[in-house]
């Protein structure tokens, strides 16, 4: 402390920026070594806090050259003051007198940095940068709160007038200079955020809860009251200025602090203070009616922000955040407001639709009316909000092969499969996806089938047609369990064979494109991806393809070995996302349909064998586990049918024995990098890897000596004796079965055997 103040006083050192910030750091340390009770009990504090006090205002008034380290002071402001109510003794710490001199600073230098000339430099304005503003704001609230009554007075003071130039520049005509207005906007912004932030540590209040809400009360009616006129005369007409956005940036982050802090049964039944001022204020008397104003705000936002993928982002998340949690969405039911989203969600009410650039947009979007339509459980309620999407079905349905390939056309099927995928999200239970099968097959299914047929060649169009596939094929949560006599599992994957023979045979003839990942590559995996979830589902007796003739299994798995045999294996392991789904799919492909592995030629099954090695040699934690499973389970196979398998073998038995008997270097290289992978890698997922290990052991005594007997040798020569003991307790009490306790024994074995090895 001593020190310190000494710097403090004679300012020695401190007009070198990095000395300025590391003392900054040092101060900032103060609260974190020693306890609030210690400094106050030491001689000099008194005078050592009003020097950390001037030293805080005038760093805050510096705020071009120390904006970076003003934080490290403001921590060390927050940590004391949180300190206060553990405080005993009756010695005077001052912070009354000083933290509210520290807030009125803080709010005027945001306010100095918006000054008209410094307007333009817009890449380091913190309000544009989500994680700097929480960094900057991260400890103001805490420091409002230890003062409320006189902090949130002085921010109602600077707000009011503030707020009333806002609210006056509504019946002015359009300005060519708006330079004025841009600075107010700006500095709502900034007070919005504040609010906010103040809100978001209502839980963390001290003092007096009755007192804290009545002051939350005041603070949020001055936003509510700004939002009033914030979609208004000429504010109508600004929403493409930047300064317009943050504003409108900063009432969502508000809203989302408030609706967390007030909103639901709970928090309006514990929060009676706050209704009771908002409702003298504002004639808001309950949390139904502040959420009706949010509701409307984002609705505006969804309306007049085509241009702005920002703002139509954040007021989707906020929407889907209330839509998906069982407590607002069941009260966003009750607003006629959200009634009439459910029933009018088309482009003529939400100019964001017709927007190209904001069509990822539209997922967030009718994932959160999906939601809210699937929360009521009826389904006269969902056929009659699907009635726009139905539209849109028809008018595309009606098309003539002649204009299908136009550009109206092209945008309304991007539109349509990213809204159908977002309903297909909100699906989560077996009733709801039954509800949007039932009114997807089999009347609607043909337009798909058309569109990638049509459009192969276009992956704006492909893209979001797959992916909605891909979702809707996709048994989470159990939800696609149709009845023990309903065919619907089948009829499914029947059309997602269609769809996969249509647009892979035809991708397959696509001339090469520079841009290889995008024409091609992307629209493979996301088929990928869908054979798989429909081969793992669960949902499909495969049996009955072959028992009755029908090639839709076939032909699906034909197009797809001709697909990812079209891809050198070198660009297969360099996209992340391809790499995934091609190793799923030969996972669940050697899991659920090995036999058709077994019955490739012997090129293509060593290709695809040697590839799962590749896999493993790449060292990702999850595509190793794929590739292990992969492997564990064609070795199973191989020890089942043909080693301790009843004569005589099935006709796949003898092609893998056909197959490996051409490619003896098959099995003993994988087990020679699981080994190396085991024994020179530091892997977490062991237990995976021991799996085909011990499969690939088992197969044959002499393939695993070889191999014992390589490694050693790589080995010095004076550790050789101690590793051949280690090999020799590897298969301590393990025999000659794959049972699981048999299993469970060699992976103990395997985990002792490599500690022991590594060990020097």
């Amino acid at each position: 402390m001593t020190g310190t103040k000494e710097i403090l006083e004679t300012g020695k050192g401190l007009a070198d920026h990095g000395n300025y910030h590391e003392f900054c750091r040092l101060l900032g340390r103060f609260k974190v070594n020693y306890q609030l009770s210690e400094l106050v009990n030491m001689e000099g504090y008194s005078s050592w806090i009003s020097l950390v006090t001037e030293f805080t205002l005038k760093s805050l008034k510096s705020w071009k050259w120390a904006s970076s380290s003003v934080y490290y002071l403001l921590g060390l402001w927050s940590r004391l003051v949180t300190s206060v109510p553990y405080l005993k003794g009756n010695a005077p710490n001052l912070l009354n007198e000083f933290v509210p001199k520290i807030i009125e600073h803080f709010i005027s230098s945001k306010f100095d940095s918006l000054q008209p000339g410094l307007l333009d430099d817009l890449s380091e304005d913190p309000l544009d940068n989500v994680e700097l503003l929480q960094d900057q704001l991260e400890c103001i609230p805490y420091l409002c709160r230890f003062q409320y009554e006189n902090c949130s007075t002085f921010i109602m003071q600077i707000t009011d007038p503030i707020l009333q130039m806002y609210m006056d520049a509504v019946n002015l005509p359009a300005l060519a200079d708006n330079t004025e207005l841009c600075v107010v906007e700006a500095k709502l912004a900034w007070i919005v955020h504040i609010i906010a932030a103040i809100l978001k540590t209502k839980q963390l209040s001290v003092s007096s809860a009755e007192s804290h809400e009545i002051r939350d009360a005041e603070l949020s009616a001055r936003v509510l009251r700004l939002i009033n006129v914030t979609d208004s005369g000429l504010h109508s007409q600004r929403y493409g200025e930047v300064t317009k956005q943050r504003l409108d940036r900063a009432v969502l982050i508000f809203f989302q602090h408030f609706r967390k802090s007030y909103v639901g049964d709970q928090a309006m039944h514990s929060s009676k203070q706050l209704y009771a001022r908002l409702s003298e204020l504002l004639g808001l008397h309950d949390h139904l009616m502040v959420l009706n104003v949010i509701v409307g705000k984002i609705a505006m936002n969804l309306k007049c922000y085509a241009e702005s993928e920002d703002i139509i982002n954040d007021s989707l998340s906020l929407f889907s955040e209330m839509a998906t949690g069982y407590m607002t969405g069941k009260l966003l039911l009750k607003l006629d407001t959200i009634q009439y989203i459910i029933s009018h969600h088309n482009r003529a009410n939400f100019n964001f639709m017709e927007n190209y650039s904001c069509s990822r947009c539209r997922t967030a979007f009718y994932y959160a009316i999906g939601s809210l339509i699937f929360m009521e459980d009826n389904l006269l309620k969902f056929k009659s909000s699907m009635d726009p999407l139905l539209q849109v079905f028809l008018g595309l349905e009606s098309t003539p092969d002649a204009v299908f390939r136009s550009d109206t056309v092209k945008y309304a099927l991007i539109g349509l499969m990213r809204d159908l995928r977002g309903i297909a999200m909100a699906t989560n239970s077996r009733r709801t996806y039954g509800f949007f099968f039932d009114w997807l097959y089999p009347a609607r299914m043909p337009l798909l089938l058309r569109a990638i047929t049509h459009w192969t060649d276009t992956p704006e169009v492909t893209t979001p047609l797959l992916k909605f596939m891909a979702e809707f094929v996709s048994n989470k949560s159990q939800r696609l369990t149709f009845d023990s006599s309903s065919p619907n599992g089948i009829l499914l994957f029947r059309e997602v064979s269609k769809i996969t023979v249509a647009y892979g045979s035809r991708v397959l003839l696509l001339h090469s494109h520079a841009d290889v990942y995008t024409f091609k590559y992307k629209g493979i995996w996301i088929l990928l991806t869908i054979l798989s979830r429909a081969l793992s589902g669960n949902y499909v007796n495969f049996g009955v393809f072959e028992l009755y003739g029908d090639r839709a299994l076939s032909d699906a798995l034909d197009i797809a070995l001709k697909l990812i045999t079209s891809i050198p294996l070198v660009d297969i392991l360099a996209y992340r996302k391809l790499t995934g789904a091609y190793f799923s799919f030969l996972e669940v492909l050697l899991n659920s349909h090995i036999t058709f592995i077994l019955n490739l030629d012997t090129v293509t099954f060593s290709y695809i064998v040697g590839s799962l090695e590749s896999g493993l040699r790449g060292l990702d934690a999850n595509i190793l586990s794929q590739c292990a499973s992969a492997i564990d389970n064609l070795a199973t196979f191989y020890f089942n049918h043909i080693m301790v398998g009843e004569s005589p073998a099935t006709p796949a038995a003898l092609n893998l024995a056909r197959h490996v008997n051409d490619c003896p270097g098959v099995f003993p290289d994988i087990l020679k990098t699981l080994f190396e992978i085991v024994l020179f890698e530091d892997c977490g997922n062991q237990w995976s890897l021991s799996r085909p290990m011990l499969s690939l052991i088992l197969l044959s005594e002499e393939m695993f000596t070889n191999l014992k007997a390589q490694i050693l040798a790589s080995q010095p020569l004076d550790q050789q004796q101690r590793l051949s003991l280690c090999f020799d307790q590897l298969m301590a009490d393990v025999n000659q079965s794959l049972e699981m306790k048999n299993r469970d024994k060699f992976t103990q074995n395997l985990t002792r055997f490599r500690n022991e090895f590594r060990a020097r």
